[in-house]
């Protein structure tokens, strides 16, 4: 059975707090957030698929890849690694970008915290995400950026379930 996620717009803010509970302890957590080919695993909510072009999990290292529909079009993001806590958090800035990895200007980009924090139940995973403004926030939501963000942690969780 899939755990809650909590999912809180803070329009004035311009942010978003994003919290599930998985049964897994925290390395393993870590590890799908972290090795691109796990991340292709998950990433993407069905029927859609990841596609990572490159990764180097590192401060200021990059991770680039394509979320691919059903039909074959492709869209691409990229994340920019900030500060790395080992096993513990990290934060990165998303963007969207065309295929040359120039970012698209008329998308919103975002500022992501993840934390990683050993439960009595496993793990803990928190995600912050800031905008620079509230239209931005509220342009990733009118995208369906919520059902999206639940949709990938429920993936993830059914497939490290699938490991157990």
């Amino acid at each position: 059975m899939s755990s809650e996620i909590k999912f809180n717009k803070d329009e004035d803010a311009a942010t978003i707090y994003g919290m599930k509970v998985f049964k897994n302890i925290p390395s393993e957590i870590w590890t799908y957030f972290t090795q691109r080919e796990l991340l292709d695993l998950w990433w993407a909510p069905e029927p859609w698929k990841c596609e990572t072009a490159e990764l180097h999990f590192e401060p200021n290292g990059r991770w680039t890849y394509a979320m691919i529909s059903p039909e074959n079009d492709k869209y691409f993001g990229n994340v920019r690694y900030h500060e790395i806590n080992q096993g513990r958090s990290f934060d990165w800035t998303k963007s969207f970008t065309d295929e040359q990895g120039n970012l698209n200007i008329n998308l919103p980009s975002s500022n992501w915290l993840l934390g990683f924090t050993g439960v009595d139940e496993g793990t803990k995973l928190t995600i912050n995400i800031h905008f620079k403004s509230p239209q931005e926030m509220k342009q990733l939501c009118e995208m369906g950026f919520e059902e999206e963000f639940k949709t990938r942690l429920n993936q993830l969780e059914t497939l490290l379930n699938k490991k157990d």
